[in-house]
């Protein structure tokens, strides 16, 4: 057998579909059915009657199509299928609709969709905007027999996945080829296509050592396969070292710890939004009782960080990274709590003020990194050269994020660059504000942003709290701000909560921003003063 490089998808699961063909890799869990697995010879034989498929589509290498759907054993599949014929995969989070999946699916042209039966429905309301498309495969029990929308063929996986296994020849041979299109959330416009190439996902999956991740290590994972965190830290890392890792459909707090329990998990991923939804969640006698030995987070609050170890009886490893690059590690039981940790030896950080110069340690700058070889970083935003030019102006790989040093090198998040809440002249610190009305047993889910000041300071904002109540019997938002006045520096109460059915998140549990601040109303029946009545109809918001 001649030597294949592993960085590319389809090389990695072919060696190990010949080497280890009956490890049962991934487990996708279900608690609406029975659980379904994935050893590396069925993800080759899955993967090759993909790209058969593809193939027949007449989808060759730098032809695009999107995939559309939770976390399915079939996803990866079609990832595989991808890295053997060199199409480029563009994955979408399942609950975008409208305006918002037309751009995607016609920014990056694609050719074709693999979609789940549940996002169907939303897709053919665009599909006759949609001039490149050509084609859609729906996961799913099939109602009838295969079908057209205009020009648009649709037909059921399960078609292509009773065929006879093909004999299939993996086209890809260059690392740098592109591999898929990731966009960006887009909380602050429209989203941007990174373009991810073998070379960064095979890269990744090399992070085992720098994760402490070992091979007896059983990840387990909710957050979206659309996303850079689960596809990267948790699928990437699993296939390569053959660790036997545990998806959810989605993320669901309630279900976490019995997930751990059940399949004997020993670390999962956490990202900033979900870490108060989970520590909001009314403690148990057992919290401590689950065999998660360690926690891979991005975003962990400092105010939160040793309660959040001590309840679960866990550690925290806290990371900081992009899909554009960039990356620093905190290791567990090293630095200080509430850093975000240092760069691998293979990169060198900087913070910089607005004109470039480094700033002195302890003082704010944008945290930008650069190969310590001093190669000029590359990202590629799809059909952008200017943003992608100036995400690498100078040389340097420009993060948007505001952060500082401490005398020792350890770096802190601050705020996203044009994201500081600054109240009545000081700088606020949501987790904090976030900590305190997380352990009310009066709320399941917060998030504190800003918003323009009513006093029209330049610069100013008020605080806002986004709540979800537990129960409409339990709210009272006198008591609300009551806690908050007691717990809380001055300039820190909220001059708003905000109640809401749920805090509205993307495909990475992070909170959309922009959707509280559209729903947001100064006289509204569900925003509340200090000095405003106490809310009158808790079940009407919640139900809404």
């Amino acid at each position: 057998m001649s030597e294949r490089n592993e960085l590319i998808l389809a090389n990695l699961i072919a060696m190990r579909a010949e080497t280890d063909p009956d490890r049962d890799v991934l487990t996708f869990e279900n608690d609406e059915g029975p659980d379904e697995r994935r050893t590396y010879k069925q993800l080759w034989e899955y993967g090759a009657r993909v790209a058969q498929g593809l193939h027949d589509e007449r989808m060759g290498k730098g032809d695009y199509f999107a995939i559309l759907m939770q976390n399915h054993p079939e996803f990866v599949d079609v990832m595989v299928g991808a890295s053997i014929v060199g199409s480029v995969f563009v994955p979408i989070d399942p609950r975008t609709k409208g305006d918002k999946l037309h751009y995607m699916l016609m920014h990056s042209g694609c050719k074709g969709v693999v979609c789940a039966d549940y996002v169907l429905d939303a897709l053919l309301e665009v599909c006759d905007r949609l001039p490149n498309l050509q084609w859609i495969w729906v996961l799913g029990a099939p109602e009838s027999t295969n079908c057209a929308k205009g020009a648009v063929r649709i037909r059921w996986l399960n078609e292509i996945y009773r065929k006879p296994i093909p004999v299939v020849n993996i086209s890809v041979s260059d690392p740098l080829e592109p591999m898929q299109v990731m966009y960006t959330s887009g909380t602050t416009g429209d989203p941007k296509g990174v373009v991810i190439r073998h070379a960064r996902w095979g890269g990744v999956a090399n992070w085992n050592g720098l994760l402490g991740y070992s091979r007896d290590d059983r990840p387990y994972t909710g957050l979206s396969l659309t996303h850079g965190n689960a596809q990267l830290l948790t699928l990437s890392c699993a296939l390569k070292l053959g660790m036997r890792a545990v998806f959810s459909r989605k993320f669901t707090k309630s279900r976490l710890w019995d997930i751990a329990r059940k399949y004997g998990c020993t670390t999962f991923n956490l990202l900033g939004g979900m870490t108060t939804a989970i520590y909001s969640e009314p403690p148990k006698p057992n919290d401590g009782e689950n065999p998660i030995r360690f926690v891979i987070s991005a975003g962990m609050p400092a105010a939160i960080w040793e309660d959040f170890e001590k309840r679960f009886n866990l550690s925290i490893l806290e990371i900081y990274a992009a899909v554009e690059g960039g990356l620093t590690i905190k290791p567990i039981g090293e630095g200080p709590i509430g850093s975000i940790g240092k760069p691998p030896a293979s990169l060198r950080l900087r913070l910089v003020d607005e004109y470039g110069e480094d700033v002195p340690v302890g003082a704010q700058g944008e945290i930008i990194f650069q190969p310590a070889d001093g190669v000029m970083p590359t990202v590629d935003y799809l059909h952008d050269p200017d943003a992608s030019t100036k995400k690498v102006h100078g040389g340097w790989l420009r993060m948007g994020d505001i952060g500082h040093l401490d005398q020792d090198g350890w770096l802190f998040f601050d705020f996203r660059a044009g994201g500081a809440i600054r109240h009545n002249g000081d700088f606020i610190n949501p987790a904090i504000i976030e900590k305190v009305l997380a352990e009310s047993p009066m709320i399941s889910d917060v998030y504190v942003y800003g918003v323009k000041a009513a006093s029209g300071a330049p610069g100013e904002k008020d605080v806002v709290a986004a709540i979800v109540p537990t129960s409409a019997e339990s709210l009272s938002i006198p008591a609300l701000f009551s806690l908050c006045r007691a717990e809380l520096e001055a300039n820190s109460v909220p001059t708003y909560f905000q109640v809401v059915s749920e805090i509205p998140k993307t495909a990475s549990e992070k909170p959309i921003e922009r959707f509280l601040l559209e729903a947001f109303g100064r006289d509204g029946q569900n925003v509340f003063t200090k000095d405003g009545p106490q809310l009158r109809s808790v079940d009407q918001v919640i139900s809404q």
